[in-house]
């Protein structure tokens, strides 16, 4: 069985200009521009105590996006507000002046007109943004992973989105979004990596996404919990793990919690650039086929890459039975717990979490990050059963068993 890689942090550091756009000022105002939004409400934070108890932590707090929007994952969160600060910028507007009802209405689209925005990508982002741009009366071009199961692309073209699955890994449908994108009168790419030259979207993208961090960090006051020790957050591209570690980097400036990046292993290019230790993000190329088909992307996002170098403690690669692992506990808690419904891009965070605690084979990296019974501990699930066949699948059929 595959074994759980791991490295500490000792890349060398940069100024951190980054970090800056991603502060709690201003994933506050992101969060009054989605609280505009009729379909917004806050979404869990989920408290284990009785797992917490059972593993030997203080405490386990589950951020549930399975609630996001009605969307069953959190991306949309990025891609709303990446198309709204798009629009804001042509009309020379403020996005605080473009809240649900304007963007919405007919007389915004006679003034802005119509673009079309295209994306690459397995599911939720693409989701994400398809269901933005519908709602907001713009066009969407979505191209698809090999890999990708036809039930997410059946979600994308619900949301009028011209989507198809092509035979390129992720990181080659980004290039062809790209290119066509460029090729199109009034296209743009809303894609939530960044490379030389393209940079501001993902940038909103990231802050976007700040809305999530936002929310956990208010209802972990809410439970009486002033800071978490530990944070785990899933990476792909690092988008997403760069928007919470810098948050919480600047909400806790000077005493940060413990900031663990997962990545599959397949595609574990943060992992990589890591064991380089030359400060350059590398690439993971090739198909990465892996049940974790949200994190399976081999280039790390430039900006994101800049925040995590700085302030991240530990980069692990992940098995896919990691992943596996996390989506039964959550679906099948301790006694007295809430469920959580955990897709597979969603999970690895507790599954990890659970093998340190319960494998002594882990102790090393147990110890290393300081993970004991005075631990709290905070975690993202990300994603709902966005693939309900593949999930019933791992958690009905035992698909993925674990190491323990």
């Amino acid at each position: 069985m595959e074994h759980i890689k791991w490295i500490k942090n000792s890349l060398p550091k940069t100024e951190d200009q980054n970090l800056k756009y991603l502060s709690p000022e201003e994933s506050k105002k992101v969060r009054a521009f989605h609280e505009s939004f009729p379909q917004y409400t806050k979404t869990p934070l989920v408290k284990l105590d009785e797992m917490a108890k059972h593993l030997g932590l203080a405490n386990i707090f589950v951020k549930d996006e399975s609630y996001r929007f009605d969307l069953n994952a959190f991306k949309v969160l990025g891609g709303s507000y990446a198309i709204a600060r798009y629009i804001a910028q042509k009309l020379g507007r403020d996005v605080s002046e473009l809240p649900y009802s304007v963007l919405t209405s007919d007389k915004l689209r006679e003034e802005f007109g119509q673009a079309t925005f295209f994306t690459a990508t397995d599911g939720n982002h693409g989701r994400g943004v398809a269901w933005a741009a519908n709602k907001l009366n713009q066009k969407c071009v979505i191209y698809m992973p090999i890999g990708t199961t036809q039930t997410r692309l059946n979600h994308i073209l619900n949301e009028n989105a011209k989507a198809t699955i092509e035979d390129l890994n992720y990181d080659d449908c980004v290039r062809k979004a790209a290119a066509e994108a460029d090729e199109t009168p009034n296209g743009v790419i809303i894609q939530d990596t960044a490379w030389e030259g393209y940079e501001e979207i993902p940038t909103w993208i990231m802050q976007g996404y700040g809305t999530m961090a936002y929310e956990a960090d208010e209802q972990l006051g809410e439970y009486g919990c002033d800071r978490p020790t530990h944070i785990f957050i899933q990476a792909g591209v690092g988008s997403l793990a760069g928007a919470v570690q810098g948050y919480f980097a600047n909400r806790y400036a000077g005493n940060e919690p413990t900031v663990v990046i997962v990545e599959a292993d397949v595609a574990a290019c943060l992992y990589k650039s890591a064991v380089a230790n030359d400060g350059d993000p590398h690439i993971v190329d090739g198909d990465m086929l892996t049940l974790m088909n949200g994190l399976a992307c081999g280039e790390p996002s430039t900006i994101s890459w800049d925040i995590l170098r700085n302030h991240v403690d530990t980069f692990v690669s992940c098995p896919d039975w990691v992943a596996a692992k996390g989506m039964r506990m959550l679906a099948a808690p301790c006694r007295c717990d809430r469920q959580v419904v955990s897709g597979e891009s969603g999970a690895v965070g507790m599954g990890l979490v659970a093998t340190l605690m319960e494998n002594d084979d882990y102790r090393e990296l147990r110890e290393a990050i300081g993970l004991d019974k005075n631990s709290r501990v905070l975690m993202f699930s990300t994603e709902g059963d966005t693939d309900p066949e593949n999930y019933r699948r791992i958690v009905w059929d035992g698909a993925h068993p674990s190491a323990r």
